[in-house]
């Protein structure tokens, strides 16, 4: 990696309503993180995204008076080639295959989401094909690439890079960030001055503990949750958790857990929302609809905080900050997806897991992990056992793989598992191709 004329860094999926959020993070940090050449490349069918947001984004760097150029590109191999840092933010199928995977599980009962569960597996098994076949041009045009992944669900798909490839590959996530920033406000502290032991994996993390200037303060973060201090994000059903469960757990939970911890709450208001306002996915088009018809307007020259709205906040700006800390050696902690590699004792080696990271000019080292406790172990083994075969099934385009995974997850009512992987597979055979070679 050479400064020299400053770095190259690309994102894949540069058309997406987040990428203003990356413009920010960069000329934030732009004395410490010198990106001369920005690349945003996207498919043909997102080209007109990738204009609006390419044009807003030339603006916001203007404005800043900051020196990067930024290209606009739907040339893949052109954006990746001697890259130094890759980002990958895509979604195939764009908005309507997300739709769909919250849809098709609701028609059995079961709960609709993008990230976990059968919705969840459908958008692993429509993402995978495509994030090895990005691998095989940043293996032949940029094999020294740090490659920075937060398509969801990033563990899958953070783990699927690690497994099949020899890219150097670190996946992120907002959610341990929102935990993270919520903890340092029931403190009333600066975000800067604490830190936390989470462990889990992607969308199941626990925050174990709160640390601040050596001493825990998990006490009294449980207080305050107890308290209704809410921690929670833009796509999950907005409630205080219940007493007897933060007491009786003694952790930080995620916003994902009510999915597990709430699974009949969280499918009625599914259902609920479903007949009225529309999935997540339908709200969230209209909001980008919105986000993009802002993003045209050519006296809009910084981020807009309606974008905050979106879901994702935080993505991008802790992705410019692990950037960072990679270019600039700085052995600073982060919130991670990275191998297991003996870190949890429980869960295979090559696993990916999300953890407490000390990062440095060689990548992200999980910080050493105490046993899990029988309160979480169970749910996590469960959930890497079904993220394993989602993971097989989405690669090699095994049927009985994903049928097993589907039956292993909690989420997933086992009586209606073959007509809904069948009809996820059916909706979804166009993005499939390694199904269509099987079939």
């Amino acid at each position: 990696m050479n400064s020299k004329n400053g770095l190259k860094l690309t994102v894949i999926g540069g058309g997406s309503s987040y990428t203003p959020e990356i413009i920010e993070g960069l000329i934030k940090r732009y004395d410490e993180f010198p990106v001369k050449d920005l690349y945003l490349v996207d498919i043909k069918q997102g080209q007109w995204k990738l204009e609006i947001v390419g044009g807003l984004a030339k603006r916001i760097v203007q404005e800043a008076g900051v020196d990067i150029r930024v290209h606009l590109t739907l040339n893949r191999k052109e954006a990746i080639k001697d890259a130094d840092f890759i980002i990958t933010q895509f979604r195939v199928g764009q908005l309507d295959a997300r739709i769909r995977d919250e849809k098709i599980p609701l028609k059995y009962n079961c709960l609709g989401q993008e990230t976990t569960g059968a919705g969840g597996m459908a958008k692993a098994l429509r993402t995978i094909p495509v994030i090895l076949d990005i691998c095989k041009d940043i293996e032949e045009l940029a094999s020294n690439a740090w490659l920075i992944n937060f398509t969801n669900p990033s563990g899958i798909i953070t783990e699927t890079v690690k497994k099949y490839t020899e890219i150097k590959c670190i996946g992120l996530c907002n959610v341990p960030v929102v935990m993270h920033n919520v903890s340092a406000d029931i403190l009333g502290l600066s975000r800067d001055d604490i830190y936390l032991d989470i462990v889990g994996l992607n969308h199941l993390v626990w925050g174990r503990d709160v640390i601040y200037q050596g001493e825990s303060k998990i006490d009294d973060i449980i207080e305050g949750l107890i308290s209704e201090r809410k921690i929670t994000v833009k796509n999950i059903s907005d409630f205080p958790w219940e007493k007897d469960l933060i007491q009786s757990l003694k952790m930080l939970p995620c916003p994902y857990h009510k999915y597990y911890y709430n699974t009949a709450k969280i499918l009625e208001a599914e259902l609920i929302a479903s007949k009225n306002e529309g999935t997540r996915g339908e709200v969230v088009k209209e909001l980008e609809d919105f986000l993009f018809e802002l993003y045209q307007n050519p006296s809009l020259r910084e981020k807009p905080q309606e974008l905050n709205e979106r879901g994702g906040h935080y993505y991008s700006d802790a992705a410019c900050e692990l950037m960072s800390a990679i270019y600039n050696d700085k052995g600073d902690i982060h919130y991670l997806n990275v191998p297991n590699q003996e870190t949890i004792a429980s869960l295979p080696n090559d696993s990916v897991i999300e953890r407490t990271c000390y990062v440095d000019s060689k990548g992200a080292h999980p910080l050493d992990c105490k046993e899990l406790s029988p309160k979480i172990r169970g749910l996590i083994q469960v959930i890497n056992d079904y993220e394993i075969l989602a993971i097989e099934a989405g690669v090699h385009g095994d049927y009985d793989a994903a049928y097993q995974a589907l039956l292993l997850h909690p989420l997933v009512e086992s009586s209606v598992v073959k007509p809904l992987l069948d009809d996820i597979i059916r909706e979804n055979i166009d993005y499939l191709p390694q199904f269509s070679l099987n079939s």
